[in-house]
């Protein structure tokens, strides 16, 4: 029985705490005090959407505690300061000698900013009172200087100075108005600093704190994001608490180059990148695929979302579904410094209600271990007239720090129940007929249950200062019941009359996820080299089974209820999957980092095995190799803010088999496919925001019939040319924007018969936009208003070309209002999504198919902290 056309049964598919950051570094993570945190408390109130469940009250009670401890040891007066936090990730820095002159290359930005890449490229360990860097924007430093000229050059601008204990631990304070009553002890101008500077495994959030300076590129680690020649964006905890983001297709409304291709509400999300697809299974989880929950990903546990454009077979592997227009991973929260205990109650119309909490904190003399907690439990009405949705979530994350020793534990369960209704996709008899009023709800009376529960342990030692070994294992179990997918209507009449049919599946998917590498750091001469060796497996084993009803007729403007499926009981195994492969990637910077290239290659294996419902007999075997290149190359001529970039790199999709019984060559199986992509661009940071415009071309290959022969072959191809312009930042200190442009011209340019040559792919609009800003009020403290335009332009919902839907534009509009009541600190925040209630077709997901879009949203939430 064929599965329904918007992709049947599931199978296997596959800020920081506190109130106030003064350093987030990718190499010193400062520790607010409680004096820095109050000071700049009503301007950088960090609160992130949270959740807890029952037994989330004791670990509530342990983290309020610990506050209340921290605050009784400390010396009432002792001066305000921040303290640099346990390492976590990344290689450190090689602590730099008072005399010795280096070549410094530090961007500007602000002053905090810039002082944290400082001791991070200098080795050294750095303390701060906030109150000394707020609002003050910095040059950066770009010479050969020694460290003391260094530390002065960035310093004496703001009449600040640095002084240094006899632990080698550097502090930061207000300049003296003479030098020479600066006693020897405590002078910047000493021989040597044997202090290493700490690590983190992220990068630190740019000005404005809603995108990070850069991401994980797979194999390669974590990279600034001017420092590689791909175009990322890494949208941070804070932006997914202040926009209220429930899902994470919420999350990237942000992003011009990505659009959502499932109805509004649908149990599963999925996506397409720069024109092609990218389903749910295919999210990875803090760089491993097959780890994440299906369904929605809940962003109460989420710290980071990152988006990596293009293919990238050879940095992430091929993905389960094989997409090549992009990757998206999740990076999951852990303990900060600063002990945290966050509730959150929030509303979602029609009458969503929910209560959330985050919950952590860190132990040991030097914080060496840290435990977080977050959990969600959602419940009641959502905008499809008569459905009803709840939502449970449960996670906690596990951390040891040490200084060669990073290890990671995160496990999460999450379920996902709907009662009352689906959202819906449509297909038209011939001609596109328009949407029906905002809620309506054309299948009545489906239900459906999602369940996943997953780990992940993730390390990495450092064996030598040079030499860095990493690992990582997790496990998902995954079960399904209910009307899932298959949920369309169609094809329509112009009157709006169809007849369709409902599918009832139940089904499951284990997954076994393995990564590991080593890499280290050398130099040949004059070039500095990062060599990395890696090697990943990924197993599925999926079960799925579905019964289809009999046949019944409607209207979507005026629907019955349809008839629905039986229940087709357990389901037995019929898919195993195994990707497996090698990579080898070498990063070779020279002439003080002007210059870096990236050059690497992975050897891809593709196994899987299809297994029939009724009998459990083998019914196809895959088994093919693929070896997928990349290169990359990163100029900065005019310094350290200025990146010229382009990239030659591959992506992979299991290669089709030929199923058609007719067909001469009927199972046959075909190689992966081999995606390309040729980009280059530029970026520019301008201190407080960043500028990035990149050019791309995709092509993706796909299976043809050639009927002159009667025979399948792999010479299919679509072919994307576009524009992005991505920007983020603060314009000024109160002013921030989020979002760019895009424009696609996608193309098919080899098809069967070459009947489609020339025409759209559906579902590619040329051109879309996504602008968002935020402002903070001068005249109140605390308070920011907050809007967002997001546009998308007419697309082809056929090969053909012959249907097409209209373009559309959605505007945003909301306010937060961050205050203290009783001492504690409290955030509320309201949105309206779709402000003007514009109801269209917002998309494509398959050939033929379109979804609806989200009515008039509203959105509501409290925080505090405790």
């Amino acid at each position: 029985m064929a599965s329904p056309p918007d992709g049947g049964p599931p199978v296997s598919l596959s800020e920081p705490s506190g109130t106030t950051t003064v350093l987030i570094s990718e190499a010193v993570p400062l520790r607010p005090t409680p004096s820095a945190l109050r000071s700049t408390a009503l301007k950088s109130f960090a609160l992130q959407p949270t959740a807890v469940r029952c037994a989330a009250v004791l670990l509530m009670a342990l983290a309020a505690a610990g506050v209340a401890d921290r605050a009784n040891a400390a010396s009432p007066g002792a001066a305000p300061a921040t303290k640099a936090a346990p390492a976590s990730s990344a290689p450190r820095a090689s602590p730099v000698t008072s005399d010795a002159r280096r070549a410094w290359r530090i961007a500007p930005g602000t002053l905090d900013a810039v002082l944290n890449r400082f001791a991070s490229a200098a080795g050294i360990e750095l303390t701060v009172d906030a109150s000394l860097t707020q609002g003050r924007q910095s040059a950066g430093l770009d010479g050969d200087y020694t460290l003391p000229q260094a530390l002065d050059q960035l310093l004496s601008p703001h009449r600040l100075q640095a002084m240094r204990s006899n632990q080698g631990v550097y502090t930061l304070r207000a300049a003296t108005h003479d030098a020479a009553n600066v006693s020897a002890g405590d002078a910047v101008v000493l021989p040597t600093t044997h202090v290493v500077a700490q690590a983190v495994g992220l990068p630190e959030a740019y000005e404005g704190g809603q995108v990070a300076r850069g991401g994980r590129l797979g194999l390669l680690g974590n990279k600034d994001l001017m420092d590689v020649p791909f175009n990322i964006a890494s949208y941070t905890a804070r932006t997914i608490q202040d926009q209220q983001s429930t899902t994470l297709a919420d999350v990237l409304d942000n992003d011009p180059s990505v659009r959502f291709t499932t109805s509004s509400g649908h149990m599963y999300e999925n996506f397409s990148v720069r024109g092609f697809p990218l389903t749910a299974d295919e999210v990875s989880l803090n760089g491993m695929f097959g780890l994440s929950p299906y369904g929605h990903v809940p962003t109460e546990f989420i710290e980071r979302v990152e988006v990596l454009k293009g293919p990238n077979a050879l940095l992430n592997g091929m993905s389960p579904s094989g997409a090549v227009g992009g990757a998206i991973n999740v990076v999951t929260k852990k303990a900060e410094s600063t002990p945290l205990a966050r509730v959150t109650a929030d509303y979602l119309s029609d009458a969503q209600f929910g209560v959330q909490a985050d919950l952590g904190r860190r132990f040991g003399d030097d914080e060496q271990i840290g435990i977080r907690f977050n959990g969600a439990l959602r419940d009641g009405r959502t905008t499809l007239e008569g459905q009803n949705k709840r939502r449970q979530f449960g996670a906690v994350a596990l951390d040891l720090k040490t200084d060669r020793v990073r290890i990671g534990l995160d496990a999460y369960t999450d379920t996902e129940k709907y009662t009352g209704g689906s959202p819906w996709m449509a297909t038209f008899a011939t001609k596109v007929v328009p949407p029906p009023a905002a809620g309506t709800n054309v299948l009545r009376g489906e239900f459906g249950d999602l369940e996943s529960t997953g780990a992940q342990l993730r390390g990495e030692v450092d064996i030598t200062d040079a030499i860095t070994a990493y690992a990582g294992i997790g496990a998902l179990s995954y079960r399904y019941a209910g009307f899932i997918t298959g949920t369309r209507t169609g094809p329509i009449k112009p009157d709006g009359s169809y007849t369709g049919a409902t599918y009832y599946q139940r089904g499951w998917t284990d997954t076994l996820s393995l990564d590991a590498g080593v890499r280290t750091r050398f130099r040949t001469g004059a070039l500095k080299h990062e060599l990395t060796l890696s090697a990943t497996s990924l197993d599925t084993t999926s079960g799925n089974v579905f019964t289809t009803s009999s046949n019944y007729t409607s209207n979507i403007y005026a629907p019955v209820d349809p008839t629905l499926a039986q229940d087709p009981g357990a389901a037995p195994k019929t898919a195993d999957t195994t990707l497996s492969s090698f990579a080898l990637a070498d990063t070779i910077s020279m002439w003080h980092d002007r210059v870096t290239l990236i050059a690497g290659v992975r050897s891809q294996r593709v196994r899987a095995a299809a297994f029939s419902a009724s009998t459990g007999a083998r019914t196809s075997n895959y088994d093919e190799n693929a070896i997928t290149p990349a290169f990359g190359l990163v100029l900065k001529p005019f310094g350290p803010n200025v990146s010229l970039y382009g990239n030659y790199i591959e992506g992979l999709t299991q290669g089709g088999m030929v199923t058609d019984v007719s067909a001469a060559n009927y199972g046959q199986i075909f190689a992966p496919y081999r995606s390309k992509q040729a980009e280059f661009g530029v970026k520019w940071d301008a201190g407080s925001f960043t500028n990035t415009l990149a050019f791309f071309q995709i092509t993706k290959p796909g299976m043809i019939k050639d009927t002159a022969t009667n025979t399948y072959n792999p010479d299919g191809e679509q072919r994307n040319r576009g524009v992005e312009w991505n920007v983020f930042g603060e314009f000024t200190p109160r002013w921030r924007v989020l979002g760019g442009v895009a424009y696609t011209r996608g193309e098919l340019t080899k098809t069967a018969g070459n009947l489609y040559n020339g025409n759209t792919p559906y579902g590619v609009p040329k051109w879309t936009a996504n602008l968002g800003t935020e402002w903070d009020l001068p005249w109140v403290p605390g308070m920011t208003l907050t809007g967002r335009m997001i546009t998308t332009s007419s697309q082809y919902v056929n090969s053909a070309n012959t249907q097409k839907i209209g373009g559309w534009t959605r505007y945003d509009v909301g306010a937060r209002y961050a205050t203290r009541l009783y001492g504690k600190g409290v955030v509320f925040r309201a949105a309206v999504e779709n402000v003007t209630n514009r109801i269209a077709w917002s998309g494509t997901f398959n050939d033929g198919y379109v979804i609806q879009n989200a009515p008039r949203t509203f959105k509501l939430s409290a925080s505090i902290d405790f």
